[in-house]
């Protein structure tokens, strides 16, 4: 079943071409890796799949349907986690649980995501004063409250040491064994080859490369996603 289906997506902050005809598809239960520098075009092109920004053409359709139209709706069957997003600082984490699973018509038990995620012995602690893989470990939860079958994940793993970044990682292989899709935006080469099926290399506004992690390095003849990343953006700046 195809779970997220792009078509000549096209979006242009005046005179700049933010997306220049993306197409690709995720099929559910696949984990879709989404790379890319800064300006690329990843952010925007994730925030039409979620519904936060209106193509200006091409198609979008996530489990069926439009996001920009459909927003409401799909925000019933879809997890989100921002890079950006962030909760007060007084709020419990309990608190907080509580707070997003009512945002559902039929979410999982906040109490069992709770523990599920390893939450319950911090339930009581207030957000500011959390470290960060604990932070990152509660915005995940959030995302999941409501039961999602797909999860977008931004950046998740920025600003983790790497003992954190490796739990991070252990949550989204667990995501990934239960059959949710993920969508996952990173900066970092190594997280998305050891998470994802296949990656989109954005460039320009466009894919340059799409493919299994082993394909990429395949085609440019190295050894890791990192070394063909560096290769693929040498070519684009030819």
């Amino acid at each position: 079943m195809t779970v997220i289906e792009v078509k000549d997506l096209r979006k242009t902050y005046g005179r700049t071409r933010a997306v220049d005809g993306v197409s690709f598809t995720v099929a559910q239960g696949e984990t879709f890796g989404v790379l890319g520098h800064n300006g690329a075009g990843k952010t925007t092109t994730v925030e039409c799949l979620s519904g936060l920004r209106r193509p200006d053409s091409g198609t979008v359709r996530v489990l069926g349907q439009d996001p920009a139209r459909r927003r409401r709706a799909l925000a019933q069957r879809i997890g989100v986690q921002l890079q950006e997003g962030e909760l007060p600082d007084r709020l419990r984490v309990a608190e907080a649980m509580r707070l997003f699973a009512a945002l559902y018509d039929r979410p999982d038990d906040w109490r069992a995501v709770l523990r599920r995620w390893d939450l319950g012995p911090i339930a009581a602690k207030a957000y500011g004063d959390l470290s960060g893989g604990q932070k990152q470990r509660l915005k995940l939860a959030l995302a999941l409250v409501g039961g999602p079958e797909l999860v977008v994940l931004d950046e998740l793993t920025t600003g983790l040491d790497p003992v954190a970044r490796r739990e991070t990682w252990t949550l989204v292989g667990d995501l990934k064994a239960a059959g949710t899709t993920v969508v996952l935006v990173s900066h970092y080469l190594d997280e998305a080859e050891e998470l994802c099926d296949r990656v989109a290399v954005f460039g320009r506004g466009r894919i340059v490369a799409l493919g299994s992690p082993r394909e990429l390095t395949g085609r440019t003849g190295t050894e890791s996603l990192e070394d063909a990343y560096l290769a693929l953006a040498a070519e684009e700046g030819r």
